[in-house]
Formats: structure tokens, sequence, C-alpha cells
């Protein structure tokens, strides 16, 4: 009887291991371009037909709909400039200057006009402040819903698409799901 060596011996039992990665790789592989389509032969469509029915059919559904779940969503348009905050005026500064002027014409009537600027440039200030902080959390919000209707097309797109590529396959001959 001849003696393996346990290098031999290893690669073996490995041999099932690596098939096994391979097939579910594959298997991966056509589940994403499936793009979450159960597809069924039920005409007995061979693999090559299948294949050729799949591309045909992916190439229709992109074609109706305008969407190509292959290719990845263009980036957003300068992100970083659009989740920036960017003021619409300056609240603080000008708030300051109508506080000072009213504060002012206050001041003189009760005998201190300086007194007075300063205390409504302060005030004015502060308000300057909550108006600049109103017009920053909506802006934010409307950055947000802006998103939101941006993943709700990419979705609708998809769904389209998804569609498009079932009604192809079962005019193939496919049981889709």
């Amino acid at each position: 009887m001849e003696r393996k060596s346990s290098t031999e011996f290893d690669l073996r039992k490995l041999a099932p291991i690596f098939l096994g990665l391979l097939l579910g790789a594959l298997f991966i592989g056509t589940s994403a371009q499936a793009q979450d389509l159960y597809i069924y032969p039920s005409k007995g469509q061979s693999q090559a037909q299948q294949d050729k029915d799949r591309y045909e059919c992916h190439t229709w559904a992109v074609k109706q709909t305008g969407f190509d779940p292959s290719r990845p969503p263009p980036p957003p348009s300068n992100p970083s400039a659009s989740n920036q905050y960017q003021p619409s005026q300056p609240h603080v500064l000008k708030g300051a200057a109508r506080g000072a002027a009213l504060g002012a014409v206050g001041g003189a009537i009760a005998g201190d006009a300086g007194k007075g600027a300063g205390a409504g440039a302060a005030m004015g200030g502060l308000a300057g402040g909550f108006r600049r902080r109103d017009e920053r959390i909506q802006q934010s919000k409307s950055a947000q819903a802006a998103q939101t209707d941006t993943h709700a097309a990419a979705s609708n797109q998809r769904n389209s698409y998804n569609r498009a590529m079932a009604a192809c396959l079962q005019g193939r001959g496919y049981t889709v799901n």
C-alpha cells in the first residue's frame, strides 16, 4: 500500500471547498445581474438560451426605462457645497444695525442715545442670530427632502426596469417572481 503525503491529502480535501466557493461566486454574480428577480425557465430553455434571453431582455428593459442597474448612479453634483450652509444675507450684522438705530431713537427719547444704541445693537444681533439659525434649519430640511426625492426616483426607476425585464422574460417563456 502506497502512503500519501500530508500535502496531497489536504489538497484533495480542499478541492470541494474551492469548487463550492467558485459556484457560490457565480451564483452571487447571477443573482446581482437578475436584480432581485427570480427567473425560472419553464419551457426547459438551455443555459445558453437563458443567458441570451436575459441579455436581450436587459437591453430592451434599459431602452424602455432609461435605467441601467449595471451602471452606478451618477454622483451628486458637488455634495460638499450643497450640504454647506450658505446664508442668504448677513442676518446678525443687519439685525445689530437695525437694533442700534432703533435703540438710538429710543435712547434719545430717554436721554442717552449711546446706551440705547448699544442695547438695541445687542438685541438686534441676537434676533439676527435667531433668523440665521432658522434659515440654516430650513436649508437642512430642504437638502434632506431633495435627497429623499432622489432615492425615491432611483427606486421607481429600478421598479420600472424590473417590471420591463419581467414582462420580456415572461414573453419568452419564463416564470418570473
